[in-house]
């Protein structure tokens, strides 16, 4: 099946690299107009001359660059139908609660949490006007279970998205807005590298909860989210929906 999304608009945060990349090209595939938010503004650019979408410079936690993100997609498109509210970080000063101070913790809720939140703020007017819309919000399956590795600010952060994303999902049901939160299992981006390149035994520690044995890819995330945003899963909303490899319904013993 193809041309899923067309005619569609689509908003992708973080689109540059990761899940966010992996999204931005299935949907292209799939016939949607979409609109990246991201910092990389050189990267960017390759994507939008290589892919035919429209980039703008964001910092996710203004409210001002995120209502002009949405408004860029409403002006160049005519609508926005898609929004996959999917900017985070991980920083590796975000660890134990003992060892977390206060900075890092404010740093990793602005991005994760209030980024979604101000995402959430300023696609729901048009979406309700329209009388339809999806969003998706990247949360993690650690908003569901505990990490096999300390981040507290993390951790919490993603269980705001999916908390968030329940109540958004119920109050906007019956107007035509669906929002669901994606949980995904430990996947292959640079992200989870550049912890393997700092900490391997850290990293090996993720791996072994996963009862498939293997680390995600962006690109199962990204026909997920496609799933979420497409008709096909017209009766979905206020969902955890888990793409980690099992990981949530196994039976581990800590190392």
């Amino acid at each position: 099946m193809s041309g899923r999304l067309e005619g569609r608009v689509a908003v992708v945060t973080g689109g540059c690299s990761g899940i966010g990349l992996a999204t931005v090209k299935r949907f292209v595939q799939e016939g949607a107009k979409v609109v990246v938010g991201d910092l990389d503004d050189a990267r960017g650019k390759e994507i939008a001359d290589e892919l035919g979408i429209t980039y703008v410079h964001v910092d996710v936690t203004s409210k001002e660059e995120v209502d002009a993100l949405f408004a860029t997609a409403k002006d160049t498109y005519g609508s926005v139908d898609i929004a996959f509210n999917n900017a985070g970080i991980s920083p590796p000063e975000d660890d134990s609660i003992l060892d977390t101070d206060l900075d890092a913790w404010r740093k990793v809720q602005e991005v994760n949490l209030t980024s979604v939140y101000l995402c959430c703020k300023a696609a729901l007017p048009y979406m309700l006007e329209q009388r339809r819309g999806s969003i998706i919000n990247t949360a993690s399956f650690v908003a569901v279970m505990g990490a096999a590795t300390s981040q507290i600010s993390y951790s919490a952060s993603k269980g705001g998205v999916l908390s968030m994303s329940r109540e958004l999902g119920v109050q906007f049901a019956r107007e035509g807005v669906r929002v669901n939160a994606l949980c995904p299992g430990p996947v292959n981006t640079p992200l989870l590298r550049e912890l393997f390149a700092k900490d391997e035994e850290r990293a090996a520690r993720r791996l072994v909860h996963v009862p498939m044995g293997r680390f995600g890819e962006p690109e199962e995330m990204a026909n997920a989210v496609l799933f979420l945003a497409s008709d096909e899963s017209s009766f979905i909303t206020a969902s955890t929906f888990l793409v980690d490899g099992g990981i949530s319904g196994a039976y581990v013993t800590p190392l």
